[in-house]
């Protein structure tokens, strides 16, 4: 399960940054997971508690704002929502879809006192 290092990052990443700033007390920590990540955000959560214990998140709420994924047709500009890298442009059959939403995995937010 590769979401528990990922999760263990993101904790490492915010701690750092916490520090950094001189921060005392974090409230909540905000993160974007999209679609097309490769990562589950259930997974990412039941490991969240586990590797906050001792550090400066410990106790604190893990908030994962889902990202569908999108993409835009090269040949029409056309955009819409996609389950996959492989879709087909829904308004003129187009296969050269950019992906423009839906890879992220960052932290979004520190809510900070």
């Amino acid at each position: 399960m590769h979401e528990l290092s990922i999760t263990q990052s993101i904790v490492d990443i915010a701690c750092e940054h916490a520090r950094q700033a001189g921060v005392q007390q974090v409230l909540a920590v905000t993160v974007e997971i999209g679609a097309l990540a490769g990562v589950v955000p259930e997974a990412v959560s039941f490991c969240y508690e586990s590797v906050t214990q001792g550090t400066l998140l410990e106790g604190v709420p893990l908030r994962i704002d889902w990202l569908e994924a999108r993409g835009r047709c090269g040949a029409c500009g056309h955009e819409q929502t996609i389950d996959n890298y492989f879709e087909i442009c829904e308004k003129c059959g187009g296969i050269a879809l950019d992906v423009f939403q839906g890879e992220e995995l960052r932290i979004k937010e520190l809510e900070v006192e």
